[in-house]
Formats: structure tokens, C-alpha cells, sequence
């Protein structure tokens, strides 16, 4: 009596596309790193560049590391097809692996060791351009960035001038955005919005300057009506939380964008409180500086470099900035934590 066995089909030469290169392909130095952008898809291709094409490139001392993100195009998730907004980025780990999962069609994987990630997007992921761009895409880019660089990861924005910058840290809806935005039309260089990374040695600071994001109601503190007529005529994104903003391209003149990385010159705390009579900046001892960066940056203080980026954070001269009458009173705080500008 003979049995029948199943037996598995033979598998094709290259089942996961190891060997296959890739059509399109885009360098890139972003934040201290060389990367390499892969895809077969022209429209994942053109999401990089408008992410990051024409950005300055900053380098720190030393050999640049090289990074490598492919992004893959898969079939139409049916959990993501019709709804208003995709399903929020779940974070995972495991065997020196760092995910970001959406849904079945839609992830990235990372593996820092390596410097190398996929982002896998689902073709109905493209009506989605924004969090493709902020939360597959970005979480890519600045995981690879900070730790191939041993970078500290801050929520945080950066303005400066003469090549020092002034950290700018607060929780959402203390201003950073709408004093950025003044800094930037009273010329200050602008360094990042909402992402800063820093270099615990020497305390060097770099960030994506692509784009700011501002609430329509900033505008009526603009008395440049041009200027506040060309920021109605950006591309309005929407936030999870429902909030609408303008997204302004910053890499167009006449803003200015820090072309090298920042020194950290002064650590500010921004404040919802009206200063009232009293002068809007407000210095901060050591003691509590240390304690208001740890609870304000709870990733970055599990992150390896955080004692020492703690450690040379404290000697630095720390505010918190109150509210005045207008945004430039605090552009005007800001500045005299800065350099003077030259001739």
C-alpha cells in the first residue's frame, strides 16, 4: 500500500527580490548621514524629494556613516481603502529589529545595526501623502540618523545665528511654531520645527529645515501681509489630533536655513503663561533644568547618549519664556541669547 506525500513546490530563484536592482535611486546628507533612497515606484521616489531634496547638508566631524532606506510599493491594504485617515503607527521590536506597523500593508523595519530600513507602503497609502512622508518616512530617517551617530533624539525647535542656536522646548501649543516662524521672517537661521538632533560632544545640533507648520490664526500677528498672503497659499495638512496648519516650504528664499549644524548656546522653555510686567525671559537653576528635561524628553532619556548630552546641557545657561503682546517680543528675547549680527 503506497501513501501519497505532499511535497512543497520548488521556490523561484529569488523569492524576496534580493538580487533585483532597484530602477530609482536618490543620495542624500541629512543630518550628519549619507543616505540612500531605493525604490521601484516614481511616486515613492518623489515623496523623498519632497521631503528632503534641497536641504542644506550638514555633516559633524568625521566620516559621514552611509544609510540605506528602500521603500516598496505592495498592493491595496483593505483595512486602509475609504477611511479618512490611516490607522496610527504602532511601535514594535525584537531580535535588534525596530518596527512601525500600520497594518499588513503598510510598516517600516529597521535595523540599526545594519543602518539599513524598509518602508513598505500600500498603493492606497498614497492618498495619504503626509503620513507617509511624517510617519513611515520620517521615523526611518531620524532613527538611522540618531543612532548610526549616537545622536540624542529631542522633541524640540532650533533657531540661531553666527552658528550657535537656542533650543526651543515646550509641549504642544506653547508657541514653537508661530515664534519660529517670527525668527524667521526677522532672520534668524532656522534649524528644525519639531525634531532636533544633537550631538552629545560639543552639543552640535541638526535637524530637517524642510518645512514649519503654522495654525492660520498666527497669521494675524504678520504685519507683512506678502508674506502672510504667500503662507495662504501652502498646502494645509491636518493633524491626528484634527488641528489644520499651514505646511510652509521653508527651502525657497527668503528664509534662511542653518547651513551647517547649531551649537547649542541656551536651552528655552516655552511657556502658555503671560509674562504680564515682568521681562518675559525667566532663568532656571541647574537642578531644575535637569529635572524638566528628563520629563519633557522621556525617549531621549532612555536613549544611550542622554547622561552625556545631560551632562554638558546643564552648563548652559537655561530660560523659560512667557508670553508677551506680540511673538517678536519673544523673537527680540531670543536674540539676546545669540550672537550679534554681523555687517
Amino acid at each position: 500500500m503506497t501513501r501519497n506525500r505532499s511535497s512543497l513546490p520548488e521556490p523561484p530563484a529569488d523569492p524576496f527580490q534580493e538580487r533585483q536592482r532597484p530602477a530609482l535611486r536618490e543620495h542624500m546628507q541629512l543630518m550628519g548621514g549619507r543616505f540612500c533612497f531605493e525604490t521601484d515606484n516614481p511616486q515613492l521616489l518623489k515623496l523623498v524629494r519632497l521631503a528632503y531634496a534641497g536641504l542644506p547638508a550638514h555633516k559633524f566631524p568625521g566620516r559621514a556613516p552611509n544609510c540605506l532606506v528602500k521603500l516598496a510599493l505592495t498592493p491595496a491594504a483593505p483595512r486602509t481603502r475609504g477611511k479618512s485617515e490611516p490607522p496610527r503607527v504602532r511601535p514594535l521590536s525584537g531580535a535588534g529589529m525596530l518596527c512601525g506597523v500600520m497594518d499588513g500593508g503598510n510598516f517600516v523595519a529597521l535595523d540599526p545595526q545594519r543602518r539599513s530600513a524598509l518602508v513598505t507602503v500600500s498603493r492606497d497609502m498614497l492618498q495619504f501623502p503626509y503620513h507617509v512622508r511624517y510617519e513611515m518616512l520620517e521615523f526611518a530617517v531620524y532613527v538611522l540618523a540618531s543612532r548610526a551617530q549616537g545622536l540624542v533624539p529631542l522633541h524640540a525647535a532650533c533657531v540661531g545665528r553666527g552658528g550657535q542656536g537656542v533650543l526651543l522646548l515646550g509641549s504642544s501649543g506653547a508657541g514653537k511654531s508661530t515664534v519660529s516662524m517670527h525668527c524667521l521672517m526677522r532672520g534668524l537661521d532656522f534649524l528644525a520645527e519639531d525634531s532636533v538632533l544633537v550631538k552629545p560632544e560639543g552639543l552640535l545640533a541638526t535637524g530637517a529645515a524642510n518645512f514649519l507648520h503654522i495654525r492660520p490664526d498666527s497669521l494675524k500677528f504678520l504685519e507683512d501681509t506678502d508674506s502672510a498672503a504667500l503662507i495662504r497659499k501652502s498646502y494645509i495638512i491636518r493633524r491626528r489630533s484634527g488641528v489644520e496648519k499651514f505646511e510652509i516650504d521653508l527651502r525657497h528664499p527668503p528664509y534662511r536655513l542653518a547651513r551647517a549644524p547649531l551649537r547649542i548656546a541656551a536651552v528655552v522653555f516655552m511657556s502658555p503663561k503671560k509674562a504680564g510686567a515682568r521681562p518675559l525671559l525667566t532663568p532656571i537653576a541647574k537642578t531644575q533644568l535637569t529635572r524638566r528635561l528628563a520629563s519633557s524628553q522621556r525617549y531621549a532619556a532612555n536613549q544611550p547618549g542622554w547622561s552625556g548630552f545631560n551632562m554638558q546641557v546643564s552648563r548652559l545657561p537655561a530660560f523659560e519664556l512667557r508670553r508677551g503682546s506680540h511673538p517678536l517680543q519673544a523673537v527680540e528675547a531670543l536674540e539676546s541669547l545669540l550672537p550679534r549680527a554681523s555687517a
